[in-house]
């Protein structure tokens, strides 16, 4: 997956994060760490809720939110004792205005005698995430196809200079006889980069085939 800063962030796709991340800030005594997570399902979601909470089961507060789905379809948020909206869908919002899926996020808050009122409580909230989000760059989520292909070397520089707009990358290249690329071509290019193989297959001047995953 490639590396995004928030500057480059595209609206055509859906990001997440690859490692897990965690930030703290402190706002009128009180301690909001927030805690991010790569997940797949409403299960891992779950689970990792879970375990973020019990490993802060003294504070009053475990807030969390996940987006899941291709995009971004599946969501849900928790207030956890906070006043209704102002924890859990502030959480919710960063992330999908960082149009993000694949994401939970728990933000531990442990409460330090001062009220922060419901718009300071959304922009705690907001900010923690927001603030974990922007900790690390963040990845494109790509569907992608896997291919096989076996070219001459007299037809190489033809075939990439073809192609080299659909890739997505050259996973590996071998030399023998001929010349062996295994590339990921995008979802959204295939059928058109199938057409055109097919064609120069159909010429004699390659040999192609999908790699199942």
């Amino acid at each position: 997956m490639v590396g995004i800063n928030e500057d480059m962030i595209d609206e055509n796709y859906f990001y997440s994060i690859e490692h897990h991340r965690t930030t703290t800030i402190k706002i009128k005594r009180s301690i909001f760490i927030c805690t991010l997570e790569y997940v797949e399902s409403i299960e891992k979601a779950k689970n990792f809720i879970s375990r973020i909470s019990k490993e802060n089961k003294t504070a009053p507060h475990n807030c969390w939110a996940y987006i899941l789905g291709e995009k971004g379809d599946i969501f849900h948020s928790f207030d956890a004792g906070e006043p209704s909206g102002t924890a859990g869908k502030p959480m919710l919002n960063i992330m999908k205005s960082h149009g993000m899926t694949n994401i939970a996020a728990v933000v531990t808050r442990h409460f330090g005698g001062i009220k922060l009122g419901v718009r300071g409580l959304i922009e705690a909230y907001s900010v923690s995430v927001k603030n974990t989000i922007d900790l690390k760059k963040f990845k494109k989520l790509v569907q992608t196809v896997s291919l096989h292909i076996e070219v001459s070397y007299e037809f190489n520089d033809t075939l990439l200079n073809q192609i080299k707009n659909y890739l997505s990358q050259i996973k590996d290249t071998t030399y023998t006889d001929k010349i062996v690329h295994t590339i990921e071509i995008e979802l959204k290019n295939f059928a058109r980069v199938e057409r055109l193989l097919s064609e120069y297959q159909s010429r004699g001047k390659l040999k192609f085939t999908m790699i199942l995953q």
